[in-house]
């Protein structure tokens, strides 16, 4: 499997939180609603590529719109929570990885985990970093303490 990997954000917020929270998704997209004005023209614009319901997340990604699906089973409380795609042409997971810190912060790190073919990882990786980058930026920016 091939993996796109964020750069590590700190969310000022413990990680049992923030995994309790995004096991329940649906909260996300209610404050992401609600504080819409908060968030600059580049975060808004993300706001549109992301979708969240109860128990999935919807992504556009270069290959159209990906839903994905709490894995209750690979996630680990307080540590790591994934989402798997049921419908993609290419199998696909995606994983929040939480890093407890000291000072009651987190680090994360989003990560796009897929099974490509050869000849397609060239053309859809820059994409799909991208689209790693953009979702741990967007993570960052929920305020998981006030969901």
């Amino acid at each position: 499997m091939e993996s796109f990997k964020s750069t590590p954000h700190v969310i000022g917020c413990d990680a049992m939180t923030i995994y309790s929270k995004l096991t329940n998704p649906s909260l996300i997209q209610q404050q992401i609603e609600a504080h819409a004005d908060r968030f600059d023209e580049q975060a808004r614009q993300h706001f549109d590529t992301v979708k969240f319901t109860e128990d999935s997340i919807s992504i556009q990604s270069p290959m159209g719109e990906v839903s994905l699906s709490l894995d209750r089973e690979n996630s680990a409380e307080g540590e790591r929570v994934v989402y798997t795609a049921s419908e993609s042409p290419v199998p696909i997971n995606m994983v929040i990885n939480l890093e407890p810190q000291a000072d009651d912060t987190t680090l994360s790190t989003a990560e796009l985990q897929l099974k490509l073919p050869f000849f397609m990882r060239k053309m859809v990786e820059g994409p799909l970093q991208e689209g790693a980058e953009r979702f741990g930026e967007l993570l960052a920016r929920i305020p998981f303490d006030k969901l």
